[in-house]
């Protein structure tokens, strides 16, 4: 069932977000690639700037679950973007990636504020996702706008194995954490 977030919603003067469209999907793991190149400053997570990113069916899966949004500047260029899956009571961010260029504006804040009015209009009591835990962008960004560090032992399956899997694919052991955000009613 798809999102009744209300279309487009406006965030700054030049970024509007929208629920992605189908011609969208193909662009996303070109915004990943280029928002990844910001962990080349970072030594031990460089490799994530070359890595794979999220597949094309996957985003296709949350476009067609209404859980996959699209930064685009008033030019109509797609330049961020946030694909999540609904999980049981909550909405769980797959990934979330700005273009380089477009970083630093405010374009996370909007998609996050995007999925989070359609997760509060689709009766979600929280958000959930996967981050770095100690990398400015990551944890310390989602726990200014109010995302909790989730502790290990309250720790879902789900959020246990996605974490687990990070590890495998080439995350230091205790780089990454689980996050919510709880949602008011």
């Amino acid at each position: 069932m798809k999102s009744s977030l209300p279309l487009p919603v406006k965030h700054s003067p030049d970024i509007s977000v929208r629920l992605a469209r189908y011609e969208d999907v193909v662009l996303l793991p070109e915004i990943e690639r280029s928002a990844a190149q910001s962990f080349r400053s970072i030594p031990s997570l460089a490799w994530i700037a070359d890595g794979p990113c999220l597949p094309v069916e996957t985003h296709m899966a949350s476009l067609e679950a209404g859980t996959c949004w699209v930064a685009v500047t008033q030019q109509v260029r797609q330049v961020g973007f946030l694909t999540a899956e609904r999980v049981r009571d909550r909405l769980h961010i797959l990934e979330i990636s700005v273009e380089a260029e477009a970083q630093g504006r405010g374009v996370g804040r909007a998609l996050l504020a995007a999925a989070r009015q359609a997760a509060q209009q689709g009766g979600f009591q929280r958000i959930t996702l996967t981050t770095c835990r100690d990398v400015p962008w990551n944890a310390p960004f989602y726990q200014k706008i109010g995302f909790e560090i989730l502790e290990e032992r309250v720790l879902e399956p789900d959020l246990r194995a996605a974490l687990a899997e990070e590890e495998e694919c080439g995350f230091p052991s205790g780089t990454r954490c689980a996050m919510q955000l709880r949602l008011q009613e």
